[in-house]
This record gives C-alpha cells, structure tokens and sequence, in this order.
C-alpha cells in the first residue's frame, strides 16, 4: 500500500488535547505534527504528541495477557485471565470480606474516555471501601474545596486566561504541564498575549521555573508556606479595602475577616519567606487590575495545608470581584457536563481503618495504601487491583508500598508495561495502544478555557486479539458477576454513552447546535463553543444554591495552621519538578522523550553547596525519614536558597522491570524520599513538597 492517508485527533497524553495531523501509510505513522486548523490549538504540539509513535511500535509493550510464574512470564489467553480474577478476587473476599480487596487508579484513567465509562462497571463489584487513586497525590484539595464552596467536586473555575490582566501563579509551571486543572494548549503564547495586551504576570514558586523565566515578576515562596502568604494577601485585601463586592449569593464572608485577622502580611511574611512590604504590594496590584487571576495548582495542593491553600485562591477572586466574571475565573458550559450528569461527592463518610484518614468521593487518600496492607486485623487488604497507575513510584514513600505488594495474596494490573508496580502482580491484561481507539475527552473539556468538543476516531486498526479498556472491564465484570452469582445491568459501547450525552446536553437535540455524534464526526478539527462566560450562579450545587465561603471544616483548620510552627530555616526542604518531555512515570521508555541531557538530577542553590562541601555535578546522597536515595547535584541559581529539586516518576533501576530505554537511565525516585506520614490532614492529599531531607556527599 503506497497511498497516505492523514488523520485528525487530539493528543490526550496530558491535559492539553492538542490537535493533531497524522499521517500514515497503512498501519506504518509516517509523521506527526499540529493540527493547524484545530478550533482550540491553533497548531501547537509539545513533544510529547510525537511520542505517539513511540507508544505505538514500542517492543516493551504488553500486547496480551501476561501471567507471572515467580520472576518470569508466560502469556496466557483472555478467558482464562478473566476466569483467574474472578476465582482469585472472589476467593479473597469470601475469606476476609469485600474490603481485603483494594483499587488503585493512576492518572492516565482520566485521558481514556473507556475507563471513565467502564471502570467501574467491574469495579464497583467488588464493593469495597479501599478505593484509591492519583487524586489524593496531586488534586484532592482542588475537589475538595470546590465540593464543600459549589456543592459539586468537579465545579472548578477556570483561568480566562485569554481575556485577563493580570495572572498570579502559584504552585503551577503551565510551560511544562500545559496547564493542569486549566486545560490550555499553547500556553507560552497565551501568557505572552497577556503582557502583549498591557497585563502581568506574576509567578510564586520555591524554583525560577520556566514559567517564571518569562514572568513580570518571580517570588520565592518558603515550600509548604503558601498559605501564609496567601492569608496575608487575604488579609491586606480585607485591612486596606481593596475588596470589590460579587453580584453571586455568598454566604460566611465577614466570619471570613473575623477568623483571619491574626493572620496579617507582618505575621505572614517570616513564615512564607516574603517581605511583608512585598505581598502587601502584590496584594494592591492584584486588587487594582481590571480583570485579574489567582491560580494555584499541585504546587499547592501538594503541601500540608494543600485544602487551605486552594480554599484561599477561590477566596481572593471571590471578593476581588474576579469570581465568575470574563477575565477572571469562569466556569465550564461543556457538551458532555459531567457537573450536570454525576453526584456532587461527599466527604469523610467513613475513615482508613489503620490512620483514620477520611474519604473522599468514596476514596481514600493513598498515603494509607501500604499500611492497610500491613497492618494486620480485620480488614487487611489482601488483594490489589491497579489500573493504569504506577504507584511505587507515584505515592508517598514508595519502598513501603513495594515491601506491602510483596506480601498480598493476589494482584491484578491492567496496564500495558511490566514497571515497577505492575512487576509485582500475579497477571497483567494490556488494552490497546492510544492510537488504536477512539476517544472523548470528558474531563479535560470540562477544564478547558474555553467550550470546546471533538471525537477523536481511532488512528490504527486494533490488532487481532486485542482488547480496549472498556472491553476489558466488560469481561471482567461478567466472570466475576457468574462467579459469584451477582445480576449484571446491561451496558453499551462508550461511544454511544457519548452520544447521547452529547444530544441530550446543552448543545444537543434541543439546541440550535443540535450536536450527536455522527455531527462531530463530521468536524474532524473540533468544535469552538465559545469563550467561557459567567454561569455559576445558575451551577451552583449547594442545598441553598449559595456559595458557602466560609464551610465549618476549613475555618476549624485554622486552628492547626496557628499552631503549626515551621522547622528551621537552615533545613532543606524537598520539592518535585515538572518538564515537558516528561509525563509522570510512564513515559521515560521512549526515545523521542528521554534524548539528550538527562533531566532527573537534584537542583540545589550554589550557597548550599558550598556550605556542604559538596560540587556541582558530583554523587550526593539525599536522606528523609523515611529513606534514602544517590542521585547527580546540579548547581543552580533557579532554585530558593535552603530548597532542593527533583523530578518525581524516576527511579526506573528496579528488578524485573521490562521497560529498556527508562532502565538505561533510572535516576531516583522522589517518592522514596516522600513521607507517608507527610500530608494535608484536612484533605489527607499527601504533602510531596516541603520535605525535611539532610544532602551528604555519597
């Protein structure tokens, strides 16, 4: 076959859902570039996009069911794989109870729309309460804050980054996460047009990260005290009147003033690392934009006031003025309204058994993963399902977690590598590759800064024998449900859910855009929606449809911040790093990414150094609580005196891992550096930034 043929679909490696152009000559990928037409894009790629192509001919990947035979691997057919999980998972249950069985979900769930819609199909068979995700390692405070505000978990506003005056980043690097929780694809230029058009940019953050290199302004920020400086910037705010008043129903403001007042720019200014005189003034300057942003992400939310953090950011546009208005935060009107179709959530229902941690959304922060595991008594997890996550390298202390897979009695991975998690199971079922299914993007337009839709059509033929995600959970769900004699409800392909989602949306049958299916089809680009506006008056979740700014369980938080007092200023404090090139754990495996200098070494200050005796680009060991780890020192002058950087998702050098390229240069793992015991005991999100650690020569 000569002829070529070109094919449109976004990227959903990350959150950006870039379009793409790729072409192809049967099933050989001849290139891949932006899609200069998509409605959204405008044409922009990141390299990650091309690593498609990777992904698609990578030999590392599993491409049938793989079971595990002490340290080596037999393929096995799909029926008696599913037969296996279904007598192995039951048999647990029937022996210790629905709750010996855990599930962990990584963040890759969320860009497969089959796992969205099918996951839980098999699931929520298992009817256990240890339920586990990503969430509680990155976001959790986001959810959170928005279900206890809005009354809805998934009722986040968004930047309106194209009409803005002034953004205040804290916490974020969008020039290398492409956003995060404000799905925007070609940032750098957005950000420009915003000091294009006469605005600012204001960047807070422990590194001069990428997207600080090109701000108006960089403050560093003492790690895990952003909510000091947050409370002071509230509280200069209230103090100076600088407040604007809000046409929404707001409920708690003044008990707000009242419950802050200690907590001054003066009081503030030692904790956070920033001159009083500095955050008064930026406080000032964010009050006197015409349209301003406050903008918090992981950074953020990673600490152990991550809830408190994100509660004040929602605060400040609130009684800026900035709250639901063109150039401040808006929120989402999407096709597919996940708000509008899905419960608004619930909080702290039940708790872990072992460290009292509350739920969330009917999951549990994953710091208590390891110990529901080993810790003895009634209620033991027993038996491990993972999908699509790696979290030995992922979660909190990660050489915990291995020693607990190690001891369970049976575990399952859908997944399609053999990494440091999933080397622990006893079988792996591997889905098709990204290109060889379609896709919807539910979430990430519900992020987006502006209403966008597409369907993204399959690239590549599924290959004989394969099975995508949800086909998988399908027949799971089915050997499970005859085993332990359990009635299935029916279900459908995730396409035709999409379908009619998208006719009985705002945008579907009853509309003028009359959208279904078969009508994306028809616009391989996408669909542009229109900018966000304001709408959250009418989306308010909450029992009296009014914004509840002050709910009684972040106010009682307030209490434990007083009396928290930082450690020393001469200690180090750990914080992670994001790059470009780089996607969690599971994308260093291929070329396109990993080439050129290696990016995994720790970053320190020169003055920290020299202090230490220790030389740029020489072995260092770096030690916390809870373990130790050799990694390449880098001298940089990026990075706030007293802080350390490293990237999270390496430490590929494991045994028995079947991934070449990410084992030819591992690195090490943040997370056996990171504390389970470290976290947002509000939230139980866990605390990966502002780690006490001691560097030493190796």
């Amino acid at each position: 076959m000569n002829d070529t043929t070109t094919h449109y679909r976004a990227c959903h490696l990350c959150e950006a859902i870039c379009g793409l152009a790729i072409e192809t000559r049967g099933e050989e990928i001849l290139s891949i570039k932006g899609d200069a037409l998509d409605s959204f894009s405008r044409g922009h790629i990141c390299p990650k996009a091309v690593a498609l192509q990777d992904i698609q001919n990578d030999p590392d990947r599993l491409r049938q069911p793989m079971r595990r035979n002490g340290e080596q691997w037999q393929a096995i057919g799909w029926d008696e794989a599913f037969a296996l999980v279904a007598e192995r998972l039951a048999d647990v249950r029937e022996r210790h109870g629905n709750n010996a069985v855990a599930v962990y979900q990584g963040n890759p769930s969320v860009h497969n729309y089959g796992l969205m819609t099918h996951s839980n199909y098999f699931l929520g068979l298992l009817k256990t309460r240890n339920r586990y995700s990503a969430t509680s390692v990155d976001q959790l405070p986001h959810h959170l804050t928005s279900h206890m505000m809005y009354g809805h978990g998934l009722l986040i506003p968004i930047p309106d980054i194209d009409h803005t005056d002034f953004m205040l980043i804290l916490g974020g690097n969008p020039l290398a996460s492409n956003g995060s929780i404000m799905t925007v694809p070609d940032v750098e230029k957005r950000l420009r047009a915003i000091q294009g058009r006469g605005g600012k940019l204001v960047v807070v953050d422990p590194r001069r990260s990428e997207t600080a290199a090109i701000a108006d302004q960089h403050l560093f920020v003492r790690p895990g005290q952003d909510a000091a400086l947050l409370f002071g910037l509230l509280n200069t705010l209230f103090e100076e009147g600088l407040t604007r008043t809000s046409p929404l129903p707001v409920m708690g403001l003044e008990e707000i003033r009242a419950a802050i007042a200690p907590f001054s720019a003066e009081a503030m200014s030692a904790r956070c690392g920033i001159d009083a005189i500095a955050i008064r003034q930026l406080a000032r300057d964010f009050a006197a934009a015409d349209k301003a942003v406050c903008y918090g992400r992981m950074g953020v939310s990673t600490q152990a006031f991550g809830t408190l953090c994100q509660w004040l950011v929602q605060l400040i546009n609130l009684v800026t003025g900035n709250l639901d208005r063109v150039g401040g935060v808006l929120c989402t009107e999407p096709a597919v309204d996940l708000v509008e179709t899905t419960s608004g959530g619930h909080f702290d229902r039940w708790k872990s058994r072992v460290s009292g941690l509350p739920e969330y959304g009917g999951e549990l922060p994953v710091s208590a993963l390891a110990e529901e595991m080993l810790t003895p008594g009634d209620g033991q997890v027993r038996a491990l399902v993972t999908v699509a996550g790696n979290p030995v390298l992922s979660t909190p202390n990660g050489q915990r977690l291995e020693q607990a897979l190690s001891g369970l009695e049976f575990m399952l991975s859908v997944d399609f590598y053999i990494n440091e998690t999933t080397r622990h199971a006893d079988l792996i079922l591997p889905p098709t590759a990204p290109l060889e299914h379609d896709h919807y993007d539910s979430t990430f337009n519900l992020l987006a800064v502006r209403n966008v839709t597409r369907f993204n059509q399959a690239v590549l033929p599924r290959p004989d024998g394969a099975l995508h995600d949800w086909e998988i959970f399908v027949h799971l769900a089915r050997a499970f449900a005859e085993r332990t004699g359990v009635e299935l409800k029916p279900t459908m392909a995730p396409e035709m859910m999409i379908d009619l989602a998208l006719r009985h949306g705002r945008y579907g049958e009853s509309s003028e855009q009359r959208l279904s299916l078969s009508a994306l089809r028809e616009h391989p680009h996408g669909l542009d929606l229109g900018p966000l506006r304001p709408s959250l008056a009418g989306r308010l979740k909450t029992s009296d449809r009014k914004i509840q700014a002050a709910p009684p369980v972040f106010l009682g938080d307030l209490q434990r911040f007083a009396e928290t007092v930082p450690g020393s200023t001469d200690q180090l404090l750990l914080i992670g790093r994001r790059h470009v090139r780089s996607n969690n754990s599971w994308m260093h495996n291929y070329h396109r990414l990993v080439k050129g200098k290696p990016r995994h070494q720790l970053l320190m200050n020169p003055q920290d150094l020299n202090r230490r005796g220790l030389l740029d680009g020489e072995r260092v060991k770096v030690r916390s609580r809870v373990g130790e780890i050799e990694v390449e020192v880098l001298a940089s002058e990026d990075m706030m005196p007293g802080v350390v950087s490293l990237p999270h998702g390496w430490g590929h050098g494991r045994p028995g891992v079947q991934m070449a390229i990410a084992s030819g240069q591992p690195g090490a793992s943040a997370n056996d550096l990171t504390d389970e015991r470290h976290l947002d005991a509000l939230s139980g999100n866990a605390a990966l930034n502002g780690v006490p650690v001691q560097v030493g020569a190796a």
